[in-house]
């Protein structure tokens, strides 16, 4: 893997990313979910980096980047999409593709009807969609809001192994790899996710925030869904209405994972891959 480290000021905070594929014009940026780094996407960022330019950006309160002062106002979408703007900005870029798993996928949409209308080319959304189930955020407020302590970072990785099982298939190497780029240790030393826990009042503040039909209704760019099969956020009438409304999506079933497919295998690249370069998607995949 090859990828440069990189830091700069958006909004007032210091939001981290990683670059691949520097030497490209076209660029994608890919934006990770909501208790994770953009460390996840590592393998489909290396992937795409033989062809395009590829920025993964922490988070504000996630990963390497600032913890917000001021949780209740800046841990929410438009925040977000504002310290997405002010980074495309400082980066130069006029026009991009955009990958966004969950939460990222949410940021994206609404950027792409708002602030970077017309500069986002093409919407990947990765099981996520204008309206979740609530159920299901329910679950995840439950263990994001409250990250367990290990003594172990091998403890954190099984807890993570149990967590994102629904991420379907992948291997030791990678599972280990995801561990070690979560992983913060506390003042007592043992060792918890590397987000901040107050990131979750998100949902407390800002009960609406995902539901998002208006702005997905108001976009006018080619869109891809990819939808777990067992997904329990992104239900399948969410995702079968998604094809008949506003720009139309493409939705194409993952099988053998849930929330959310972890795009760390050759099928799910060639999906990510095809779409950006504007090619057409098999029936069959659908």
């Amino acid at each position: 893997m090859s990828f440069t480290s990189h830091y700069l000021s958006c909004a007032g905070r210091e939001i981290h990313y990683t670059e691949w594929g520097s030497q490209h014009r076209e660029t994608v940026i890919a934006w990770h979910g909501l208790a994770r780094t953009g460390r996840d996407m590592d393998e489909v960022a290396e992937h795409l980096s033989a062809r395009y330019r590829v920025i993964c950006p922490d988070t504000l309160g996630r990963g390497l980047s600032q913890w917000s002062p001021d949780p209740v106002n800046e841990y929410k979408l438009s925040f977000y999409v504002e310290i997405a703007t002010a980074l495309v900005d400082q980066l130069g870029l006029e026009r991009f593709h955009w990958l966004g798993t969950s939460m990222g996928g949410a940021i994206g949409m609404l950027a792409a009807a708002t602030t970077l209308r017309g500069r986002i080319r093409r919407l990947i959304l990765n099981d996520n969609g204008p309206k979740l189930a609530e159920p299901a955020l329910e679950r995840i407020r439950a263990y994001a809001g409250q990250p367990p302590a290990f003594d172990r970072v091998t403890d954190l990785e099984a807890f993570l192994r149990s967590v994102y099982q629904p991420y379907g298939w992948l291997s030791d190497a990678q599972w280990r790899r995801m561990a070690e780029t979560s992983v913060r240790r506390l003042p007592d030393g043992k060792v918890t996710t590397h987000y901040d826990p107050a990131m979750a009042q998100q949902f407390v503040h800002h009960p609406h925030d995902y539901d998002l039909w208006d702005a997905y209704d108001s976009l006018d760019i080619p869109v891809l869904c990819l939808r777990g099969e067992s997904s329990d956020l992104l239900l399948a009438d969410t995702a079968e209405e998604m094809r008949s409304r506003g720009p139309r999506a493409v939705v194409v079933t993952i099988a053998g994972c849930g929330h959310a497919p972890a795009l760390n295998v050759p099928d799910q690249w060639e999906l990510v891959e095809r779409f950006f370069a504007a090619s057409d998607l098999l029936a069959s995949a659908a």
